[in-house]
């Protein structure tokens, strides 16, 4: 250090000569060109030193002089100065890097704590560099596990397994290959080499490693609006790597995805949008992963994170319940496991039977799955959503049918589905006799109907009952008439007109129009098979 000090000096000393006025600069901005022409070379010292000197002060020196450079570059918004520095780091903390964990020293101990202390300064300007640290911290998980003796749970821990603490097994050497851990772990490795290895990431396991990588992730809070969005979108990728597995897939960044949501919640509903849509689509993919571990523990991820956010209400005239709770109802129409359609209503019932209050726009989803389960051949998750559909109609319509109006013909459609399904003809039934229940709110509470407003300013008041109330019903009656058996058809038919005559002098002129419509309809369908067999 005292040579290079000495060199650097003499250098200093010999230019020296020049006669030019110096000239000290006040303003920042002036760093910006400076840093432009110096960035490449101070890259390649830094990057130097760190390689061929295992001197503690001179690495020392070098992490200092990379975390300054990333400071800078992310004030000034260099974004191509602060990527290559941002992967300097995470190459020499051997944790992304190919060369293998058992070289690691204390100077890439030191260089993971570089990397942890810039995620918690810069945090607002990293961008695209979170990928790397969050690849980093991924990695060091895995290290973490190496040093304390690796357990099956954090690997591949279904949600039943993360409500107990099921006994893992410490893996032996040879299988750490088949756990994802090649790229930290090369070769064969003995009993020797396994307490050599243990020891030399066991600092990566202390309590101020843990506890400065839990801090990036509570500490999400304070990102602002387009950080939080960079920083969930890097994790999502980070976590469907994780994955990618078929055999030994980690959940530890799933599992983080999980608590940031908890964490940032109670954002402004505009900063959450856009949160959740990185979130939600990662459910999407996680919540239909072949695995079935991975699938149960988004889907009960989903439904502890529902429960919560179900828990603020919703004003009126927003819709993000409805944005919130989508992973369900897509989930439930691409997965065909039985288990996982089962565990995604068993959800949703969940859900309403506790925060039936607090539903708004949350209903169409509701709807949507239960429709998606209307058409199942299992009758067990049949029969739970048609137990469920049931309760809504008859009971939580009765004390929230102003909450739910904008999901009535969710309701009704969805009862249909149920009727058309030929497998379980009481359900059938039962379906219909809901339907005709439903003709009940429409001739009670019309003035609810014509009051509501959200997508219907263009249709007038003294039509609303029509277009949202009557002819929903009348049009679904007219669909299982024309798709069932004969039972459930006449059945069908019966309660189409009992709503006729029950009801029909309250219909106005022009609305006997459409009812006529709908019932010649009916015959032309009824007719089809006669004229075809005519023409053969």
């Amino acid at each position: 250090m005292e040579q290079m000090a000495k060199t650097a000096k003499a250098l200093m000393e010999a230019v020296s000569h020049a006669k030019a006025p110096f000239t000290s600069a006040t303003h920042l901005d002036h760093v910006r060109p400076m840093f432009k022409l110096v960035w490449t070379p101070l890259l390649a010292a830094y990057s130097i030193g760190l390689q061929n000197c295992d001197d503690t002060e001179v690495a020392s020196l070098c992490l200092e002089g990379i975390r300054c450079a990333i400071r800078i570059a992310c004030i000034f918004g260099m974004q191509l100065e602060r990527d290559a520095y941002v992967q300097a780091l995470a190459r020499f903390s051997l944790l992304t890097a190919s060369s293998s964990i058992t070289e690691m020293k204390q100077k890439n101990i030191d260089t993971i704590k570089t990397l942890i202390t810039v995620a918690h300064t810069d945090g607002n300007y990293l961008g695209n560099s979170w990928h790397e640290i969050l690849k980093c911290i991924s990695q060091l998980e895995l290290a973490q596990l190496i040093g304390t003796g690796v357990k099956t749970r954090y690997l591949s821990g279904s949600g039943r397994e993360r409500e107990g603490s099921l006994k893992g097994h410490t893996l032996a050497g040879e299988e750490f290959m088949g756990l994802g851990l090649g790229n930290l772990v090369s070769g064969g490795v003995d009993k020797r080499q396994m307490a050599s290895l243990q020891e030399s990431v066991g600092e990566t396991s202390s309590q101020s490693v843990v506890v400065a990588v839990d801090r990036i992730f509570t500490g999400s809070t304070r990102l602002d609006g387009n950080a939080i969005v960079d920083f969930v979108r890097w994790l999502c990728a980070v976590s469907m790597d994780e994955l990618a597995s078929p055999h030994h897939p980690r959940m530890f960044s799933l599992q983080k995805i999980v608590e940031i949501s908890y964490y940032n919640m109670n954002r402004i509903r505009l900063q959450w949008s856009r949160i959740w849509h990185v979130i939600g689509d990662h459910f999407n993919k996680v919540g239909c992963n072949p695995n079935e571990d991975v699938a149960i523990f988004a889907v009960d991820s989903l439904r502890q994170l529902s429960m919560k956010f179900l828990e603020k209400g919703e004003l009126a005239n927003f819709r993000f319940q409805k944005d919130f709770l989508r992973p369900f109802e897509h989930i439930m129409k691409k997965n065909r496991s039985p288990t996982i359609r089962d565990m995604v209503i068993r959800c949703i019932a969940q859900m309403v039977n506790s925060q039936a209050a607090n539903i708004r726009s949350g209903w169409k989803n509701i709807f949507a799955v239960f429709h998606q389960a209307a058409s199942d051949h299992d009758g067990n998750i049949v029969e739970l959503a048609f137990q469920t559909t049931g309760h809504i109609v008859t009971t939580i319509f009765q004390h929230h049918f102003p909450a739910a109006i904008d999901s009535f013909q969710d309701a009704v459609k969805c009862l249909s589905e149920f009727a058309c399904n030929a497998a379980f003809p009481d359900t059938s039934m039962e379906a219909i006799r809901l339907i005709r229940f439903c003709a009940k709110y429409v001739s009670e509470r019309p003035r609810v109907l014509q009051e509501y407003t959200s997508d219907d300013m263009n249709v007038a008041p003294g039509d609303r009952v029509w277009v949202r109330g009557w002819f929903p019903i009348l049009f679904e009656l007219s669909c299982i008439i024309n798709r069932c058996k004969l039972d459930v058809r006449t059945r069908g038919l019966t309660v189409m007109f009992e709503i006729m005559k029950s009801y029909g002098h309250t219909f106005e002129k022009h609305w006997w129009q459409d009812l006529f419509r709908i019932v010649f309809r009916i015959f032309d369908n009824m007719k089809l098979p006669e004229q075809q067999s005519e023409e053969k």
